[in-house]
Parts: structure tokens; C-alpha cells; sequence
């Protein structure tokens, strides 16, 4: 299965720029095999993507934004879930991918223990250091 990352090669937007250099960045650094299609210079990508996005992910305007991401022919989602799946440590479910050998997700209640721990250790330096 590859990974299909929807493009613009060509766009006038930072802000997207950016969003596109986070999800491959992301995918390289997971080494996730991806392919990259322009929709700023290939006419058939961009009417795919299009036809593909489900109607209720695309926006008031009716014309989804890249990166717009796919599994083959499944859509995943675009930067906004992939951002949000990778906060929640869930990329490989969002892409419909089987985490390698040896990964492992930590549950939601764990991660607010850990940082609640570091906070109380927080608190905790900053009442030494008021005596």
C-alpha cells in the first residue's frame, strides 16, 4: 500500500507550504513510503483529488486544500486530522497502517499522567525555592 500526499507544487501560500513540509517530513522521519502528486501541474491529479475527497471533508467553498492525504484510493484526511492524529500518537491508524514491530502507542490516561507529574515536580521546585 502506498501513501498518496496531494500536493501543490506550485503555491502561494506559506501556510500551505508549510503544512505540505510537515506531512512528508513526518512520513520520512516514520519512513513511510509515500508518493507525492501535483495538483498545481497535473491537471488529472487535481481533478482526482477532487472527485475523491468525501463531500463531507471538503470546505464551504466546495474545492479541498493540499495536502489532502490517501491510502490508494482511501482518504485519510487532510493536514487538520493528520496533525491531530499525530498529536494523539495515531498516525498509522490514520493512515490505515500497521505500526511496525516494536511500536507502541501510550494511552491517552498515561501521557496526562506523565505531564502531570512533570508539573507537579514543577510545583514542587518552585516551593523549595521560595523557602
Amino acid at each position: 500500500m502506498v501513501i498518496k500526499v496531494f500536493l501543490a507544487s506550485s503555491s502561494g501560500s506559506t501556510a500551505i507550504k508549510k503544512k505540505q513540509q510537515d506531512v512528508l517530513g513526518f512520513l520520512e522521519a516514520l519512513k513511510i513510503e509515500y508518493a507525492q502528486l501535483d495538483i498545481a501541474s497535473n491537471e488529472e491529479n487535481r481533478m482526482w483529488m477532487r472527485e475523491n475527497v468525501p463531500g463531507d471533508k471538503k470546505p464551504s467553498g466546495g474545492i479541498p486544500l493540499p495536502p489532502q492525504i490517501f491510502n490508494e484510493d482511501n482518504y485519510c484526511g487532510d493536514y487538520e486530522t493528520f496533525f491531530d492524529a499525530k498529536e494523539d500518537n495515531s498516525v498509522y491508524e490514520f493512515l490505515g497502517l500497521n505500526p511496525p514491530p516494536g511500536f507502541k502507542k501510550m494511552p491517552y490516561a498515561e501521557e496526562e499522567e506523565q505531564e502531570g507529574d512533570v508539573e507537579e515536580e514543577y510545583e514542587q521546585e518552585g516551593e523549595e525555592a521560595e523557602d
